[in-house]
């Protein structure tokens, strides 16, 4: 029977949870996720971890925050001034919004407090800085 291997795209079903349980993300009850192996796309982790693993094999699969999404930059949090804002902008405690780089690029943050002369934002992932988990069942190896 094959098993996978780097290069090849897999559709897997999977759980993500945090080291206390909680779950963060999950394929049950909707469509399986493909994923191409080798090409960065996904944490690396998750995909150093899918490798050797049969169709219909479950696996657990636990990483560092390094091997997931990172370390939790406190350089990534800064304050967005309200005259920079649209006059009618008042988010709340954590609303997640998407802003743009000064080179154009989107990044997703989110808010952690207002202040008197604007709004206190986080760009970091919702899960750097966290260890996870992922209960990973192959579905099938799509393309060797």
């Amino acid at each position: 029977m094959a098993q996978v291997k780097e290069g090849d795209t897999i559709r897997i079903h999977y759980i993500g949870r945090l080291e206390d349980g909680t779950v963060f993300d999950s394929s049950e009850g909707g469509a399986s996720l493909e994923l191409r192996l080798g090409k960065g796309e996904f944490i690396r982790g998750l995909e150093e971890g899918v490798i050797g693993m049969k169709p219909g094999e479950t696996r657990s699969i636990s990483m560092t925050a390094e091997n997931a999404y990172g370390p939790y930059i406190r350089e990534k949090v800064f304050e967005f001034h309200k005259d920079r804002a649209p006059q009618d902008f008042n988010p709340e405690v954590g609303q997640q919004y998407q802003m743009y780089r000064a080179d154009g690029m989107p990044i997703v943050v989110t808010v952690l407090e207002k202040t008197e002369t604007g709004f206190v934002m986080d760009s970091n992932h919702p899960l750097a800085g966290k260890d996870l988990i992922f209960e990973v069942t192959l579905e099938e190896i799509v393309q060797e």
